[in-house]
């Protein structure tokens, strides 16, 4: 973590960027192996369910790619505590970047969720407390981004946006903890029993686990560090142009 954000954007006196280290690069090609290696485990190597049919592959991306939401959010978790503590940057920088990376995949978990649903449930969407929490928690760091984009200060932005995600991560939890307090959901469980309304669940075997573990490590760790990484990257380079504007604006008015 150290490493991924030492990279400092007050005593750079240009917005050049800095190249990728190497470690970045060694990493974003294993990420990108990973995920091809994971995709063919879950899209060819793995046995069709005699049930549900070749849809069923998609759980493979689904699941997983939620808990690469959860890391994501709670890197922004980590990052709010972190700089309300410390006012220090660079923990603003991951609170963002976690922010954006974990609501891009838990785009990527409703899309698929949406997709299997079509032949599984005959619909597309429907307001299950599973799907709507999920809803909610997708709008909820959007609005973040929204709100943060509309402040100029960049103090009150920092210390707000600490704030929010710190708060928002309980729909997070609320999302993954719902198919055990609702009893109405129909949205199966992955372990343990499903509720008792649940439709579309599936008995998982050898197979099944020899695809789905190699994803949750590829989709729930790997992925979501190394898009933080870049992410970050491009925050200290965005930043460093906004202190050049803002020490031309300073020379220009002296």
């Amino acid at each position: 973590m150290s490493t991924i954000l030492s990279q400092s954007v007050l005593h750079t006196p240009n917005v050049t960027s800095t190249p990728a280290p190497r470690r970045l690069l060694i990493l974003t090609a294993v990420a990108v192996i990973s995920v091809l290696i994971g995709l063919y485990l879950a899209l060819v190597w793995v046995h069709t369910d005699p049930d549900q049919g070749e849809v069923q592959r998609l759980f493979y991306i689904h699941m997983p790619s939620f808990f690469g939401a959860f890391v994501g959010f709670g890197a922004a978790v980590v990052g709010g505590i972190q700089y309300l503590r410390t006012r220090n940057l660079k923990w603003d920088t991951l609170a963002v970047s976690g922010v954006e990376v974990g609501l891009a995949l838990s785009l990527v978990n409703l899309l698929t969720g949406s997709i299997w649903a079509r032949p599984i449930w005959n619909t597309w969407w429907t307001w299950d407390p599973r799907l709507t929490s999920a809803a909610i928690m997708c709008l909820t760091y959007a609005a973040y981004l929204m709100l943060r984009g509309a402040m100029e200060n960049p103090d009150t932005r920092r210390r707000f946006s600490a704030i929010y995600g710190i708060l928002a991560f309980s729909t997070v939890i609320f999302t993954l903890m719902i198919i055990r307090i609702r009893p109405d959901t129909i949205h199966p469980a992955v372990i343990g029993a499903s509720p008792q309304n649940a439709e579309g669940g599936f008995e998982a075997g050898a197979n099944t686990a020899i695809a789905l573990l190699p994803n949750l490590l590829i989709w729930g760790v790997i992925i979501p560090w190394v898009l933080m990484w870049w992410r970050i990257r491009l925050q200290n380079t965005m930043e460093k142009v906004a202190a050049r504007k803002a020490a031309i604006a300073d020379s220009m008015e002296s």
